[in-house]
């Protein structure tokens, strides 16, 4: 038998899972609530994808970045963006290394499950308003009932005047809701699937309930609520057709427990990780490899449209890069491809010990103990997955140990049960290397989600971290 000391050898030998904050000196204390301070801002300023990039933009603009549109060639340091559409958002710091040689991605998506407007969304029922509605994204539709819900888009006319829309933010703003059926009457509902308990077609919006002062018209409420909007914003009914509006939970993000130590709030998946790009690389200043962070539209549906990753947009922007740093070659944009690492910034499934029965203990993400590292997505056997090289996987964490940011490794519950996918299958095939980094969130899509603040600081130091390597 051997003598050597058990705790010691455990030490040596097993992987590290304790909690986070357990060996949090002081000054790192500080620094991971100022960072959650500043998140719950940005998060609160920014809950659709249009307002994510445009206070984005902002933040870019007051550190140094330019638009690619006004530099006429690119040298190391230089740092410049690219707005695609309103919707997503690509920023630059030029490497001392040729871009042909590759560059680094942290990339993360903007937009996040909701509810919106049809192309013809006011009716009138029985004296009330109502708004049709179409949901985006991964919902548990219960859970949008009773809840306050802000109004957020753009109405565009067709002589190109736009009509920017934000209700129910404000304290003095009305709110607006779903109403679900009361228990007294639900005898029939409760009889259906959970899935199934408020189906579709029934998140229809209240927005109203004052009819306009005539005797002879029909639809009063709903010519009342078109007159109140008219008077406002200028806008009929028709306009309506060419509109984004979205409906999101009204609720503002804040800190959760007796301790302060998490975060609630909207549209974490996955501005979570929009954030922590962001000030990543407003911290990199003069990397070998030139630093891209990529803020994308359409995850949540599949990562396609103009303004998804699938977009080749995004292959337009590192041409121009390749062009205006002299990298004129055919072949230059294939191969910066090639030589690249991509960090597909997403979340993952916290553990939740309210189910404990649909995760895996040993390889789920839990609160509290780093960011989540997850080598594949998919689901079933790893269908649609995009599969990080371990060669790849080894180099990131000796980036991570050196620069003291905490990751645990982890796939979202357990293997038959479900999955998801990311952006990353998008970036691989575009030939890159690309692992799923991003954040443990417990009750992903749900209109109040919850993450830890050490682990949304810890994505914030590896994304640095792996931009100034």
């Amino acid at each position: 038998m051997s003598n050597i000391d058990s705790k010691e050898l455990k030490e040596k030998l097993f992987t590290n899972r304790k909690c986070g904050w357990e060996n949090v000196s002081d000054e790192e204390f500080k620094d991971i609530f100022k960072y959650a301070d500043e998140y719950m801002y940005y998060l609160n300023a920014s809950k659709t994808e249009k307002e994510i990039v445009q206070n984005s933009k902002e933040i870019l603009i007051k550190n140094g970045y330019v638009d690619i549109s006004e530099k006429e060639t690119l040298n190391p340091g230089d740092k410049v963006f690219y707005v695609n559409r309103g919707r997503c958002l690509y920023a630059a710091v030029i490497g001392t290394d040729a871009l042909e040689n590759g560059f680094k991605v942290v990339a993360a998506h903007c937009d996040s499950p909701r509810i919106d407007l049809k192309q013809n969304p006011i009716y009138e029922d029985n004296g009330l308003g109502l708004l049709k509605t179409h949901y985006y994204g991964g919902i548990k539709k219960y859970q949008w009932t009773n809840i306050p819900l802000s109004i957020h888009g753009t109405i565009v006319k067709p002589n190109g005047e736009k009509v920017n829309i934000c209700i129910g933010e404000d304290d003095n703003d009305p709110i607006f809701t779903i109403s679900d059926l009361l228990p007294h009457l639900a005898a029939e509902q409760m009889e259906r699937k959970l899935k199934d308990g408020v189906q579709g077609e029934e998140l229809n919006v209240l927005a109203g309930s004052i009819p306009y002062d005539c005797d002879e018209c029909s639809d009063k409420v709903k010519l009342n609520i078109l007159k109140i909007l008219n008077e406002k914003y200028e806008i009929k009914e028709v306009d309506f057709i060419s509109s984004e509006i979205e409906l999101v939970p009204a609720f503002k993000a804040k800190s959760t427990g007796f301790d302060y130590s998490m975060v609630a709030g909207y549209g974490q998946d996955d501005k979570v990780c929009c954030y922590a790009g962001l000030r990543a690389i407003l911290d990199t200043n003069s990397p070998r490899k030139t630093a891209l962070c990529v803020i994308t539209d359409k995850e949540e549906v599949g990562f396609n449209g103009v303004t998804g990753m699938y977009s080749r947009i995004f292959d337009t922007f590192v041409l121009e890069l390749l062009e205006k740093t002299g990298n004129m070659k055919p072949s230059s944009l294939d191969k910066s491809f090639a030589n690249s690492q991509a960090l597909s910034a997403d979340v993952d499934a916290a553990y939740n010990p309210n189910f404990a029965y649909a995760f895996e203990k040993h390889n789920t993400a839990y609160l509290g103990k780093g960011m989540s590292l997850v080598k594949y997505t998919g689901s079933r056997g790893k269908s649609g997955a995009s599969e990080a090289p371990a060669e790849f996987i080894a180099e990131l964490r000796k980036i991570f140990d050196e620069a003291k940011a905490k990751y645990q490794a982890c796939e979202l519950g357990r293997v038959d049960k479900g999955g998801g996918g990311t952006i990353a299958l998008t970036l691989a095939n575009r030939g890159m290397d690309v692992l799923d980094l991003g954040v443990p969130v417990m009750g992903m899509h749900s209109p109040y989600e919850i993450t830890s603040k050490f682990d949304i600081y810890q994505a914030y130091k590896g994304y640095r971290a792996f931009f100034n390597n």
